[in-house]
């Protein structure tokens, strides 16, 4: 069986194809393949694939089906002891796969790793999606080592220990197949954000250890499919952070973390329509609408076994921290 499979997601990214796509190649080892899945574009990307990588394992969904249906799909076609989730506008660097795998390979209880995400366009900078490591308070915000919400830390190597995390970035995330398939993959429900912080909570939650890995490095354009600003983008966040909280906190802790959580991104709606952003005002109401609608849905998906990871949660409310006390770095256990 094949080693590593290295899958790319594709909607309309003929553009990071081009770019990112050759060096990829190059950095290949023989016990590992690139395959791409088109995810329905409406660009030239499949044509393009055809014509200037004809060797590449090129699959095709019928439709846009998201990030994580998208992914669930594919990987259900390719058969490799490890998987790596990377995004279309990912720049790879000489040995960024190497060191991971021979991690893996040593730890039978690692069940997926991320490598260290630095900005395409800010070189010496964190990238927002994962940064060096993704953990989440106990009210269910993420943040990493090197960002805590809008604040990019600049890298000066201060992160680069391998370290514990809670969540691994589903932009570069490498994962053991048998681990992804027996925990059913990515939640189809969810579409596109914080699917992998469900994916790794759960993971968690029956015992497997989620590492970062600094000695990989990859470079991240972000927002490739959805910028920054797009109102689309802030409705997947804060209703998938709901269904993330329902499916995986404590049955002593969910009905008054939801309770919290309604009343915070009400205070984050009107702090969108003060800033003039009417779109995204309307777009957080719409997620906590849309995640009452079909709360009922999520409960069913709750499992019985102990909710072991919630521990690992960081104890403290980091909104508090960062926009109160004015916390800006993480380190991996404590603000400052």
């Amino acid at each position: 069986m094949l080693k590593l499979a290295v899958v790319i997601l594709n909607w309309n990214g003929r553009e990071f194809l081009e770019r990112f796509l050759p060096p990829l190649l190059r950095t290949l080892p023989d016990y590992a393949e690139v395959v791409v899945c088109d995810n329905a574009s409406t660009d030239d990307s499949v044509a393009f694939m055809r014509e200037n990588h004809p060797g590449v394992r090129l699959l095709q969904n019928e439709r846009n089906e998201g990030f994580a249906r998208g992914y669930n799909l594919a990987l259900n076609q390719i058969e490799a002891e490890y998987f790596c989730l990377l995004n279309s506008d990912i720049e790879v660097t000489e040995n960024w796969i190497e060191p991971v795998i021979e991690q893996m390979d040593a730890q039978e209880n690692l069940a997926a790793v991320q490598p260290k995400l630095l900005s395409y366009r800010e070189r010496d900078e964190f990238e927002y999606s994962g940064a060096c490591g993704g953990y989440i308070d106990k009210y269910g915000y993420p943040f990493c080592r090197g960002r805590v919400f809008g604040n990019l830390e600049k890298d000066h190597g201060q992160y680069d220990n391998v370290a514990d995390i809670f969540w691994a970035s589903g932009a570069a995330l490498f994962v053991r197949s048998d681990v992804y398939r027996t925990m059913g993959g990515l939640d189809d429900d969810f579409f596109a954000h914080m699917e992998e912080i469900d994916f790794c909570w759960r993971i968690k939650n029956v015992g497997y250890s989620i590492k970062v890995n600094p000695k990989s490095v990859v470079y991240h354009i972000g927002g490739g499919t959805l910028p920054k600003n797009n109102s689309m983008k802030t409705f997947l966040n804060f209703r998938n952070s709901l269904y993330l909280l329902a499916k995986n906190l404590p049955d002593d802790r969910l009905a008054r973390t939801l309770v919290l959580r309604f009343f915070l991104d009400q205070v984050a709606a009107f702090s969108f329509l003060l800033q003039g952003h009417f779109k995204d005002f309307v777009a957080v109401y719409k997620a906590i609408f849309t995640f009452a609608r079909t709360y009922r849905k999520f409960l069913a998906k709750r499992n019985t076994m102990p909710k072991i990871a919630f521990k690992d949660c960081y104890p403290k409310s980091v909104v508090a921290l960062h926009y109160l006390k004015r916390k800006t770095k993480f380190d991996g256990k404590s603000f400052s």
